[in-house]
């Protein structure tokens, strides 16, 4: 070959070279279907701050900071005994007030009817007893047999019998009428008020133990056992294991190509070739400043809007403010739901 064709062959080679190289590029541009756009955000994993709704002195603390729970698992628990003597001062003004309401529904017995009516009885014969000694004392006042100090007793005695006699016949009636219908109404409110103080005991007690709300890693043990808690203090932190966010930013000229819904892929620095799986969850109708977390130049002083992503798998790589890359293929494929 001619050492003049040489340099013309090598040329040659090193453009079909970087065609085929600019063709693979192209392939695998195909491969990812259509651009995408790349956000930076952080990483949002909430956490509950854990304690009673009664006071009292914690009696055992049964997870430590680390610890994995599951939803309703047992954390802690106070002292149980000052709750339970609650609840049996409740159930015996519950039983009281029950028993009353069911006397007066019952009403009265027949015996007290029966002895309502030998009183009345006792109470006539003593009145026409009275009445009897009355007319003949009248009878014998104007011959001066009977003095005018024992007329007057004896009128005395017959209105005093003719009272009880009255007040017998008015106790035997209402014996015979039953129970007053507002004597029952206001009993049955007595039993329910009862009853309400007897169920929030039996909660005062349920609420003594500290249950975990939902699964997640215990982040804080802020309480030992032996401790005295009031209703507002803080017993253990616990970070949930879902759900987990991202906290983005996206452009006002970037805002009319999402939607909620759309199929997302977020990467951590802790592993680039493993992206997570997610979608856009929230967009915010408000715009802001950048934060100084977005390390984009060109969006450091634009507003923007924050933006939710959801992520739905590979939740054990992800830690609480861990930066990610979110990125959003734009292709007929995400068409997702808005």
């Amino acid at each position: 070959m001619n050492k003049k064709a040489l340099p013309i062959v090598a040329v040659a080679l090193a453009a079909g070279a970087a065609i085929a190289w600019w063709s693979g590029l192209l392939g695998s541009g195909n491969r990812e279907r259509g651009p995408k756009l790349t956000l930076y955000g952080n990483v949002d994993i909430r956490q509950v701050q854990l304690g009673f709704r009664v006071s009292g002195r914690l009696a055992e603390a049964l997870v430590d900071e680390g610890d994995s729970v599951k939803a309703g698992d047992r954390l802690a628990s106070l002292d149980a005994q000052p709750y339970q003597d609650l609840i049996r001062v409740a159930e015996a003004q519950a039983g009281a007030a029950r028993a009353t309401l069911q006397k007066l529904e019952a009403g009265p017995r027949p015996a007290e009817i029966d002895q309502a009516r030998a009183v009345h009885q006792e109470r006539v014969a003593d009145q026409q007893n009275a009445e009897l000694v009355f007319e003949r004392s009248a009878r014998l006042r104007p011959s001066g047999a009977v003095s005018e100090a024992a007329l007057d007793q004896a009128k005395a005695a017959r209105d005093m019998a003719v009272a009880r006699t009255q007040s017998a016949v008015e106790a035997l009636r209402l014996l015979e009428q039953g129970s007053r219908a507002e004597d029952i109404a206001a009993a049955r409110a007595n039993l329910q008020a009862s009853e309400a103080s007897l169920a929030a005991a039996q909660t005062s007690l349920k609420d003594a133990t500290l249950i975990a709300p939902a699964a997640g890693v215990i982040l804080s043990r802020v309480r030992e056992p032996g401790a005295i808690v009031a209703p507002s203090d803080i017993v253990y932190v616990l970070s949930l294991a879902t759900p987990v966010w991202v906290r983005a930013y996206i452009a006002e000229p970037d805002l009319g190509r999402i939607h909620t819904g759309m199929k997302v892929e977020i990467f951590a620095d802790s592993s680039p070739g493993k992206p997570y799986s997610g979608k856009v969850g929230f967009i915010s109708p408000v715009a802001e400043f950048t934060p100084k977390s977005v390390e984009t130049p060109e969006l450091r002083t634009d507003l923007v809007y924050r933006l939710r992503v959801v992520v739905d798998q590979g939740l054990n790589g992800l830690r609480q403010g861990m930066p990610v890359t979110v990125r959003i293929p734009l292709g007929r494929g995400n068409a997702g739901g808005s």
